[in-house]
């Protein structure tokens, strides 16, 4: 895994997951998730891109907060949905 410098990790935040228990929106909506991503700038938890609904990339792209982490137990990285890249 190549990781790299980006300018987005300025806007990674402190932050504890919003809705530890699943997707915030897949919860609302009764729909399953694949994995889980948490937003590094506000908290936010959304599902993976191999999730039907894909609500991490979503939140990236219509709050601008593009650095997320996984969620999963065991993984530590951050990704960049705007680079799309390891960060």
């Amino acid at each position: 895994m190549t990781v790299r410098t980006d300018p987005h990790l300025a806007l990674v935040r402190p932050v504890q997951p919003l809705t530890p228990e699943g997707c915030q929106e897949c919860l609302l909506l009764g729909s399953p998730w694949v994995h889980l991503r948490l937003c590094l700038t506000c908290g936010h938890v959304g599902c993976c891109d191999s999730s039907p609904n894909r609500h991490a990339r979503r939140h990236a792209a219509t709050d601008g907060h593009p650095i997320a982490a996984s969620l999963e137990p065991g993984e530590d990285w951050r990704w960049c949905f705007v680079h799309e890249a390891f960060v």
